[in-house]
């Protein structure tokens, strides 16, 4: 089999985004179209918003949004007659995260537009207003591009303001147009800009957003300072600063202040005396070197108990006995173990560098993101089934050169391709340690979250690595011998048995006709590596029959549903009789001061499977919970949700499963990832 897990580095990375990028999601800004007047009158102005409302811990983006973000794009849809004009956008924000400068807002915020109507148009003529955007709504972590269309019906008629102090507030927050011109030169490689501005007139903690792009350096630090009647701003200066002719901008001079200027090239007078810059808001976690150990320990030790786990103990247990098979031959066994720990690294790197990109990419992806997409659980079934097989002797796959075995061949090889195989087999797995630390990595500077991914593959490695460098603990291996080849096909066992659990899961994803095309993917694959494993026997070339395999392999690929059939994956209370996931749900529930249970769990989680099975539905833990009046819910992300996605986010985790408990009008309690009963019937006492 190591000559198909070649291709695993590469599918990988690749085949999660698809079903991802298809996601019904709800927008995390919510928008709608305001108007000062419902009945606005013929022949004369008035003004409408775009009302933007960010969710707690999002943001939305000025018209220039700095280093990272696009800006936004509104279409508008509206009745001859009307016009409307450009946007105006309140005074942002500054946000820098890992060094990237962002202008953003946070919390509600309005655009502003003036609308003029014809006076041809008759008095109670139907005025339908109609907008179709694109934004990016972000956190500190993930964007996520947004769209919508919205809009509002107004009847033309005496113009009456019914809406008048919801706008004065809006307007209060629009920068204010800036009467005399600014100038601009370039010296050296600084960009000095002059902008005139009473020496007696307040001002606080000044900053200059520039409208025009790639004049100056966003995350620079700029210099303020005022010499008589001018405010000196001095900046790093971009590529565009020598040739631009004009530059737009808005200078910020309170906290929601500011003057729209326009600058043109002209002498800018010697700074004067500085005024103090604002305090720019990070939302950069602290990568102390105490966080980074920390996740990176949690990291380690995770990748090491995913050791034990069914489908990634058969690969370990033969890897190991291959040390005992090598003897004293100390080079051979190091080559070995370093080949099998590039490989594991290497996937482990590969999947987070794909998390990370998904993430940023505005996907609220986690840890085992790629289990979401029923294909790979698919895939994954067909390459368990063929790894079954061939540990239980079926066929022997041969090299690609046609004689003896790809590892008997290559041993370094095939140890590489032996370590990215467990460590893709190891992803649904989380357990004691992992939770925080990949948590840890979605928020973290992208090159500590890639050390943490890569702290994983090395833990997963590191028993391995022992083994090839302490030859006292290799000495205590079996001997090897006759028994090695029943143990071989012993281990064929539990990769059966995670081919089943693929199976059932598949089956949750996409109901019966999925599981059905599984199986029968599973039983074509069978039938043509049994013909290989026949012709082996017979002294003949067993490529022939891996052709019709392959067809079948990418054949169930193409036809298994990728919806979710509402009769599947939709969680199950259990024993507790829980009531799914909703925030609005929780909320309610805490409002009416009721203790409660939320736990998150996926059908491909191997952890959260085994936390139900031995603790959750046991009947002394839904006694106890009915007992206390402990209300449960329940989030399954099988197949993805973007609102747990978030849910997760903001407790510091990139996947499932997580367990909290709410007391009466406290903080939520994070249980461990391995729950017991003692533990549960304790809650609430």
């Amino acid at each position: 089999m190591k000559t198909v897990l070649g291709l695993i580095a590469a599918i990988c990375c690749l085949v999660p985004a698809i079903a991802h990028a298809q996601m019904p999601r709800e927008n995390a800004i919510q928008t709608a179209l305001l108007a000062e007047t419902e009945t606005p009158a013929p022949g004369q102005s008035f003004t409408i918003a775009i009302r933007m409302r960010p969710d707690e811990g999002w943001h939305g983006y000025w018209l220039n949004p700095g280093e990272a973000g696009i800006p936004d794009s509104f279409e508008w849809d509206v009745p001859e007659g009307i016009t409307i004009g450009a946007l105006s956008y309140p005074v942002p924000e500054r946000l820098s995260i890992s060094g990237i400068m962002n202008y953003i807002y946070h919390g509600e915020y309005a655009l502003l537009a003036e609308v003029t109507l014809d006076g041809g148009i008759a008095l109670g003529t139907a005025l339908p207003l109609r907008v179709q955007g694109q934004w990016l709504a972000c956190t500190d972590e993930v964007c996520v591009p947004e769209s919508g269309a919205f809009g509002i019906d107004l009847v033309a008629g005496s113009g009456a303001i019914t809406e008048g102090a919801a706008f004065d507030e809006y307007r209060t927050r629009l920068p204010r147009p800036l009467g005399n011109e600014a100038a601009f030169e370039q010296v050296g490689e600084t960009l000095r800009i002059a902008i005139p501005f009473p020496q007696s007139a307040a001002i606080s903690a000044p900053y200059f957003f520039s409208r025009t792009d790639r004049v100056l350096d966003y995350s620079a630090e700029q210099s303020v300072s005022r010499n008589g009647d001018m405010v000196i701003v001095e900046v790093p200066a971009e590529q565009d600063a020598g040739v631009v002719t004009r530059i737009d901008g808005l200078l910020k001079i309170g906290e929601h202040d500011g003057l729209l200027l326009a600058a043109v090239p002209g002498n800018v007078p010697a700074a004067g005396a500085p005024i103090a810059g604002e305090r720019i808001n990070s939302g950069a976690m602290n990568a102390d070197i105490a966080t980074v150990l920390l996740a990176l320990g949690g990291a380690i030790l995770g990748g090491m108990l995913l050791n034990i786990m069914p489908c990634v103990f058969p690969i370990l247990s033969l890897k190991a006995l291959s040390l005992a098979k090598a003897g004293g031959e100390e080079s051979a066994v190091r080559r070995d173990a370093l080949a099998y720990t590039a490989g594991v690294v290497i996937v482990c790197l590969g999947l987070g560098a794909a998390l990370l990109a998904l993430r940023a990419s505005g996907v609220a992806a986690g840890w085992a993101f790629q289990l979401q997409d029923p294909r790979m659980i698919l895939f994954l079934l067909l390459l368990v089934t063929a790894i079954a097989l061939n540990l239980a002797g079926l066929f022997e796959l041969p090299s690609v050169s046609g004689g003896g075995r790809f590892a008997d061949r290559d041993g370094a090889t095939g140890s590489f391709f032996t370590g990215a195989l467990a460590a893709f087999v190891a992803t649904p797995c989380t357990g004691p340690f992992m939770g925080a630390a990949l948590g840890a990595a979605l928020v973290v500077p992208t090159i500590v979250a890639m050390a943490i991914f890569a702290g994983l593959g090395f833990g997963l490695a590191l028993p391995f690595l022992i083994l090839a460098f302490v030859p006292t603990l290799r000495a205590r291996l079996p001997r090897p011998g006759p028994w090695m080849e029943g143990f071989r096909h012993l281990m064929a066992v539990p990769m059966l048995l995670t081919a089943l659990a693929l199976g059932w899961v598949l089956g949750r994803q996409t109901g019966v006709n999925g599981m059905t095309l599984g199986i029968a993917g599973a039983l074509g694959i069978a039938l043509m590596l049994w013909w290989a494993g026949n012709r082996q026997i017979a002294g003949k070339r067993a490529w022939l029959p891996i052709i019709p395999a392959i067809l079948v392999t990418l054949g169930a690929l193409a036809l298994v549903p990728t919806s979710m059939p509402a009769q599947a994956g939709q969680a199950e209370g259990g024993a507790l009789d829980a009531e799914s996931f909703g925030e609005a749900r929780l909320e309610e529930l805490r409002a009416a001061d009721q203790p409660v249970f939320v736990y998150f769990t996926a059908d491909w989680c191997i952890t959260c499977k085994a936390n139900e099975a031995g603790a959750l539905n046991r009947q002394a833990v839904a006694d106890h919970f009915e007992a206390q009046g402990i209300a449960v819910l329940v989030g399954d992300w099988t197949n993805g949700d973007p609102a747990i996605g978030r849910f997760l986010e903001r407790h510091g985790r990139s996947g499932v499963p997580l367990y909290l408990y709410y007391a009466p009008g406290g903080e939520p309690e994070v249980l461990p990832q391995i729950l017991t009963v003692g533990m549960l019937t304790g809650l609430g006492t």
